[in-house]
């Protein structure tokens, strides 16, 4: 199914070890998982507030037992790996990790990303540019086509770079 981000998402969890937890109901003044969709993964965040424990990574959300399966660990209070959680209460929310995130350099405006490794052997991109994009000077960039470019923004290939649509 489809990558899902949303807003202010927050859930509890007494699951223990290292597997699929069970979520228990939203936050209060937080949406519950319900809004990622059934079969969908989000980047998720699990932590125990009472040891310090915590976990970043991509689950699939399963509405039939409201579950977040953990299938890839970003990164982790046990040194990338799984964390195996206690007993008691954790928090359980959606994050956008800092190593997905596309961000701005603040001193110039120009948009980076990081290197997107796919595990699966599949690289996707958008099919329409929505954002103003500089692509760095020595920089090399590549883009599948059919491609457009949203009305207002602009591309910009700098001196020494490259932009292949294929």
């Amino acid at each position: 199914m489809a990558l899902v981000v949303k807003d202010r998402v927050k859930s509890t969890t007494t699951t223990t070890g290292t597997g699929t937890i069970t979520l228990g109901a939203a936050a209060a003044g937080f949406q519950d998982f319900s809004v990622i969709g059934d079969g969908n993964t989000t980047y998720y965040t699990i932590t125990d507030t009472i040891t310090g424990v915590w976990e970043v990574g991509i689950g699939t959300y399963t509405s039939s037992g409201t579950t977040l399966s953990r299938a890839v660990v970003l990164d982790s209070s046990n040194s990338g790996s799984l964390v195996n959680f206690a007993a008691g209460t954790k928090d359980v929310f959606v994050v956008y990790p800092a190593e997905k995130a596309v961000y701005q350099d603040a001193s110039t405006g120009t948009a980076f990303a990081p290197v997107f490794n796919a595990s699966n052997g599949i690289l996707v991109n958008s099919a329409t540019v929505t954002a103003n994009y500089t692509i760095p000077s020595g920089s090399h960039a590549q883009s599948v086509g059919p491609l457009s470019v949203a009305d207002g923004v602009t591309v910009t290939v700098s001196d020494g770079s490259n932009w292949v649509v294929i």
